[in-house]
């Protein structure tokens, strides 16, 4: 193992490498930093929380992303290299099947050890391993080697939101609502919500899917043409001032207004509002605060999307109307990752709060595209194995990474699912009034 940690010296010859060598490890480099600066602010207590099965310590996550690097790329590529340890294949092994057991999903908690020192310790290790199979340009493998990395800093990508949304979820548990930073905390904003405006979109048949620029999921593809009705999509999403009309109205107790299963768990849950709400109070990751009504409703389920649309008069999106309408749009600028989403501007801005407030809940199953494949192997069983009982949200949150920001992105949660930064657009059909 020794032999491995010895390989950071390679990052001194990277002047022979490609130039695309060279920004895909200045990206490794900013994605793996980045990681443990989202932990800096936890306490060595922090790094071992999981509330509930569906959430994962800070701890695993730091070890995940790198068992995926070790085992997708260093293990088939780099010749004679060692694992750190081989029950570390076990122990932050996912759900890959292919790969072998997995150490079970509900008692992450219980892994004390490895220590948090051993698991940056393990970090380390497997990242100079990485660069030094970076700088073999004469690498028989080298384009594979290449996409394995890349989807590996995106995977880290997405573990660190899940970081954001697991450690806010197990922090709520604790009476005390401590902060996981208080460096910025949200304040309400006086004026008016701007008022809800609808914008237009023409239907017809169209294409949607990825357009083979950059980076994307496997699940982006193929692209592929589809027929949309005309349809309207609201340029905001729902404030919190509205959706409290909604509880107001008697929201959660009115069974004509949810779906049978949503129906049901509402009355298994005991839901009677988002997630984080306390009373007139939020909790949020830099602890509890006033509620403000004009910033987006976040926390919420597919199935209270859902009910709320049809208590409005209106319906969630289909995945497909939002890429088209998301497409359209104007980009909205520079993503910087905030700890919770923040108002809409005025309605002069045109389709807001795309990717940078909520993700948002359509009425679309996650299923495969026409043409889809999986990547063989078990690299393939992410969304070869996930297409199922599962909506799909588009957009992006105020956790995500920017790079995860694109219109042809598909995120996908149970219906049931609240911990996400999950909000909700409401689109209609266009023969309705506009007033």
């Amino acid at each position: 193992m020794g032999r491995w940690a010895r390989a950071k010296g390679t990052a001194n010859r990277m002047n022979q490498a490609s130039v695309g060598s060279l920004e895909l490890v200045a990206r490794f480099h900013e994605v793996r930093q980045a990681s443990l600066s989202h932990c800096r602010p936890l306490s060595i207590e922090d790094h071992s929380l999981q509330a509930e099965a569906f959430t994962s310590p800070p701890k695993w996550h730091l070890a995940h992303t790198t068992w995926f690097f070790e085992t997708f790329i260093l293990v088939p590529f780099l010749n004679g290299y060692e694992q750190e340890n081989p029950a570390y294949e076990m122990l932050f092994n996912s759900y890959y099947n292919g790969i072998g057991e997995q150490f079970p999903r509900p008692k992450r908690a219980l892994l004390s050890r490895p220590s948090l020192e051993e698991i940056h310790h393990y970090r380390s290790t497997v990242e100079a391993a990485i660069l030094q199979l970076l700088a073999d340009d004469a690498h028989p493998a080298r384009e594979d080697i290449h996409a394995r990395v890349r989807l590996g800093i995106e995977h880290e990508c997405q573990h660190q939101e899940l970081f954001f949304t697991d450690i806010k979820y197990s922090l709520s548990i604790n009476p005390l609502s401590p902060a996981y930073s208080a460096a910025a905390a949200p304040k309400s904003s006086e004026g008016a919500t701007a008022p809800l405006v609808w914008s237009v979109v023409d239907g017809g048949l169209v294409s949607i899917g990825h357009d083979g620029a950059g980076f994307c999921f496997d699940n982006e593809q193929p692209r592929h043409p589809v027929y949309i009705a005309p349809f309207e999509l609201a340029q905001r999403l729902v404030t919190n001032g509205e959706y409290e009309q909604f509880i107001a109205d008697g929201g959660y107790q009115r069974p004509e207004l949810w779906l049978a299963d949503g129906w049901a768990t509402l009355q298994r849950e005991n839901w009677a509002a988002p997630l984080y709400w306390r009373g007139s109070e939020e909790y949020t990751l830099e602890g509890l605060v006033s509620r403000n009504p004009q910033s987006p409703v976040t926390h919420i389920s597919g199935y209270e999307a859902e009910a709320y649309a049809r208590w409005a008069g209106a319906r969630l999106p289909t995945e497909q109307e939002w890429e088209v309408a998301a497409s359209m749009a104007e980009p909205a600028g520079t993503h910087a990752v905030r700890l919770h989403p923040k108002p809409a501007g005025s309605a002069e801005q045109g389709l807001q709060q795309l990717d940078d407030a909520c993700w948002q809940w359509t009425r679309s199953a996650y299923v495969p595209y026409p043409g889809f494949s999986p990547a063989e192997g078990a690299i393939g069983e992410y969304n070869g194995k996930f297409m199922s009982n599962q909506w799909v949200l588009r957009g992006g949150s105020c956790v995500s990474s920017p790079r995860h920001l694109r219109p042809s992105y598909r995120n996908f949660f149970y219906p049931g699912d609240r911990w996400q930064f999950t909000g909700l657009r409401l689109a209609r059909d266009s023969a309705q009034d506009p007033s």
